[in-house]
Formats: structure tokens, C-alpha cells, sequence
């Protein structure tokens, strides 16, 4: 019985022990998510630049480059600028938007409707001053997500314009490398960082 009772003990040990070895503090979560946003921008040949020099060039990016904002920890590309006009001071607006999630980690594609002309996501944006609040009213991050914008999608409305293009005009087009304090209530829960092409755009008839 002597004997049987130091087995179990030994074994509740060696139990604990491996438990300890796979649990993740949220500190290794972190230096995870670090290391898997480090291996995506080195895997594609991303060139990081600071706030500076996006700035210096006219808030903009070249083919390759991501700006780093730093109040954010979001790495942005901006593909197009769009036409018409920004989001303006005490405007509220409806807006159209398309987006590709992708896992940082994996580089699987969890959700999109980027190819989809006919049903985009709704943003209903407000604007005061330089801050931005927004909440989506249908479409696939509502219903997948929540009604809760990610602070990520925020960023590209100080730089981007959202008119309703013709024809002949260009859809405001952004790519965002987003931490999981910038995400989604997934992203965040897991700390966990998602990778977005997203376009913007006013809704038709406002």
C-alpha cells in the first residue's frame, strides 16, 4: 500500500510538472504573437517604415512598405488612397466594406467577402476631431464577431477616402498586420494576431 501511495505521488507530480511545461503565461503568449509577426513580415519581404517617413511621403506607402504607427502596434499598407473625400469632423456615415482575415500564424484565411460585389459589410463610422468610433451593422464580422469594430480597421480613416467611386475611380484599398490588442474579441481572448486587405467605401446614395 506503502509503495502503491508513493506511485501515485510520484505520478500527480510528473503530472503537474507537464501541465506547468504546457501552460503559456500571457508573456509567452506575447513573445509568440512577436515572433509570428516578425516571421510573416520577414517571409514577405516587408520593408517597415516609421510614422516619419509615411508622413514625408505624403502619408503614403510604396509597393513594399508597412508603415509602423506606434500608438497602435499595427503595421499598415496603404494599396490605394480611394476618391472622393474622407470621413469629416462630426460626420456620421455608413460605409462598405470588403475584407480578407488571415491567421499571422498560419496564413489560413478565416473570413472574406473581398471578392463579393454584392454583399459587403456595413460600418456605421463617426468622427470627432481625430478619434473615430464605429459598430458594424450587418455582415460577416457582425455575425461571426460582434457588433464592435476592431481598433485596427480605425487606423487607415485618418489617410484613406471613401467616396462612392465610378466607374472609372479607385475603392480606398489598406492591408493591416493587426495585434491582438487591435483585434477582434477573438484575437484578443487569444492573443492572437490576424493579417486584413480590406476596402472601404460610402454607401451608395450618401
Amino acid at each position: 500500500m506503502k509503495k502503491l501511495s508513493h506511485l501515485l505521488i510520484i505520478f500527480a507530480g510528473f503530472s503537474f510538472l507537464t501541465a506547468c511545461n504546457d501552460y503559456e503565461t500571457y508573456a509567452d503568449q506575447k513573445a509568440k504573437e512577436r515572433d509570428g509577426i516578425s516571421d510573416f513580415i520577414s517571409y514577405r519581404n516587408i520593408k517597415v517604415i516609421e510614422e516619419a517617413q509615411f508622413h514625408a511621403q505624403g502619408d503614403s506607402t510604396g509597393a513594399d512598405e508597412y508603415v509602423y504607427m506606434n500608438n497602435s502596434g499595427v503595421y499598415m499598407q496603404i494599396v490605394n488612397k480611394g476618391s472622393g473625400s474622407a470621413v469629416k469632423d462630426k460626420e456620421n456615415v455608413n460605409l462598405y466594406v470588403r475584407f480578407m482575415e488571415r491567421s499571422i500564424f498560419d496564413t489560413t484565411t478565416v473570413y472574406t467577402n473581398f471578392y463579393d460585389a454584392y454583399d459587403p459589410d456595413v460600418m456605421n463610422v463617426s468622427r470627432t476631431g481625430n478619434n473615430f468610433t464605429a459598430s458594424f451593422t450587418s455582415g460577416l464580422m457582425l455575425n461571426r464577431y460582434s457588433a464592435s469594430v476592431p481598433s485596427a480597421w480605425l487606423v487607415p480613416l485618418s489617410y484613406i477616402k471613401v467616396g462612392a467611386p465610378t466607374a472609372t475611380e479607385n475603392v480606398s484599398q489598406v492591408r493591416l498586420i493587426v495585434p491582438h490588442t487591435q483585434g477582434h474579441t477573438v484575437a484578443s481572448s487569444n492573443v492572437y494576431p490576424y493579417f486584413y486587405e480590406i476596402t472601404f467605401q460610402r454607401q451608395p446614395g450618401l
